[in-house]
């Protein structure tokens, strides 16, 4: 294990011997982190955070902190858990679950960019983008490969699609559900077209969520008169979005204005 002398590590955290520790970073008790993870200058890992295999931890991000919400106690046990092979660069910020036993969640092949942050009690799936200053609340959940440019704003507990992708300096307060580019602030302007290639869905699966899109947002038809009309469509992806749809406790983004 490569551990720069000047690391303030406690006796009660658990380290894989294959873990490399920079100058200056701080490990708290019951800290976990596992194997060929590396940890750069002036990283702070807080009681309560356990990290999978093969994560780099940039200089000055701090993961597991205390929550930003005052109803929290500070003698209350809460955690952070994050998956394999994601990356938190410089001074990016994930905070721990705010109730007791609760937890903050981040999954696999994450990229996570400078000065991004992620609330308690927040979920983050797989292969998630967030870049620099973007701004993710508490109990916020985001799906897998979904790509949250720059300077986003994200209002706690709102939800975010599969694929979505949210424009830079966005401002969410409503529901973004899968496969769309969501803008402004909780506007819907495209389908994620990109996206969707680059995730290789077929053929028939973009057709659908094209009729989808000009149903819900190019149509002059509510979303309840829309979703009556769900019936024509079958593909996996489809139904992954009308049912998104249907369980929105927000209600979902309406089309932009212009």
């Amino acid at each position: 294990m490569a551990i720069h002398p000047t690391a303030i590590i406690s006796p009660q955290a658990e380290l894989d011997p294959s873990v490399e520790v920079g100058p200056n970073v701080v490990i708290e008790t019951g800290v976990k982190i596992g194997a060929r993870t590396r940890i750069w200058a002036n990283a702070y890992i807080a009681t309560g955070t356990e990290l999978g295999c093969d994560n780099e931890v940039h200089m000055g991000a701090v993961l597991g902190h205390e929550p930003q919400d005052l109803g929290f106690k500070r003698e209350t046990r809460s955690f952070l858990k994050v998956g394999d092979r994601n990356v938190f660069r410089e001074y990016c910020n994930v905070h721990r679950g705010t109730q007791p036993e609760s937890a903050t969640i981040i999954g696999h092949d994450n990229y996570l960019m400078a000065t991004s942050h992620v609330g308690h009690n927040s979920v983050i799936g797989n292969n998630v983008i967030l870049c620099n200053c973007a701004l993710v609340a508490g109990h916020v959940h985001v799906g897998d490969r979904a790509f949250i440019s720059g300077g986003v704003v994200i209002h706690q507990f709102m939800q975010v699609g599969r694929l979505a992708m949210l424009s830079g300096n966005s401002r969410v307060s409503m529901d973004v559900p899968p496969f769309l580019l969501a803008a402004e602030r909780n506007e819907i302007h495209a389908i994620n077209i990109v996206g969707l290639k680059r995730a290789d869905f077929s053929a028939s699966a973009i057709a659908e969520i094209k009729k989808l899109f000009k149903l819900f947002y190019r149509s002059s038809q509510n979303f309840s008169e829309a979703l009556a009309q769900a019936d024509q469509f079958t593909t996996p992806e489809a139904k992954e979005f009308l049912d998104f749809v249907r369980g929105s406790p927000n209600g979902i983004c309406p089309p932009a204005r212009n």
